[in-house]
């Protein structure tokens, strides 16, 4: 059983690095993965998901169809979706309340290399502060508007359009702050909804290579896709196609 509140501080190194693992505590299949992110990663801990299937945990969750903002988004919510957002808000509020410059926040289907993730907490420490947002993303997807930072191979980038997904990242705390303020009431999923940097007013920043994988499908698949019915899928796929060409009008600039 993976105890909420366990910590583990591998290196030196990372010492000044908190790591916040978001894990629902009845996904067993997740458990021994649980355990090896708080070997791999620093000073890490466990924070309980919030799970959107549960109208308690959820009740005070303001949520909209999609039009909050512009872009509209033309997918209703799924509690688990409404379930991974809140999670991520819990931590965000972790970062504040605990008064730390920065944290990590991770989700429970990552994979982590150390020796890479130590250079890239070496890159980390030496250039973040606390009104920055920092991806880790397993997929090395982004194109830079900028460049911040190098360690050989390793950038930390300020990436044109912003991916998908929130396996990994390091959130300072005035970024937490300013995105709690901005998701009060919600219409879209969390990594959707961090893509709109003219909503949000934060930039943010990604680090590639960084050493890290995501392992769902190794663990019982994710928590969040739904199956889609053949007949609407195509639908589906067209809708999806129009919403992220209004995303890639948006760019980040350096």
């Amino acid at each position: 059983m993976i105890l909420n509140g366990l910590r583990t501080s591998p290196s030196a190194v990372s010492n000044r690095m908190k790591s916040l693992i978001i894990h629902m505590s009845t996904s067993t299949a997740r458990h021994a993965n649980v355990a090896r992110l708080l070997q791999n990663l620093p000073d890490a801990q466990v924070v309980e998901a919030v799970n959107g299937r549960d109208p308690t945990q959820v009740a005070d969750v303001r949520t909209h169809s999609g039009n909050l903002h512009s872009p509209s988004y033309p997918f209703a919510l799924t509690p688990a979706e409404i379930g991974v957002f809140q999670s991520h808000r819990k931590c965000w509020q972790m970062i504040v309340d605990q008064g730390w410059d920065y944290a990590m926040i991770v989700e429970d289907d990552l994979a982590v290399s150390r020796p890479e993730l130590d250079r890239a907490l070496q890159l980390i420490h030496q250039n973040l502060t606390p009104d920055m947002y920092l991806r880790l993303p397993p997929k090395m997807r982004e194109l830079p508007a900028d460049v911040v930072a190098r360690d050989g191979d390793m950038a930390l980038i300020l990436p044109k359009r912003i991916g998908l997904q929130c396996c990994c990242q390091v959130v300072g705390r005035d970024a937490a702050q300013r995105l709690l303020d901005g998701s009060t009431q919600i219409d879209r999923p969390v990594d959707t909804w961090l893509q709109m940097h003219w909503v949000t007013g934060q930039k943010l920043h990604a680090l590639l290579p960084n050493g890290l994988s995501e392992i769902a499908n190794q663990i019982g698949g994710s928590t969040i896709q739904q199956k889609t019915r053949t007949s609407g899928k195509l639908m589906r796929e067209l809708k999806r196609a129009w919403y992220r060409t209004q995303v890639k009008l948006r760019p980040q600039r350096a």
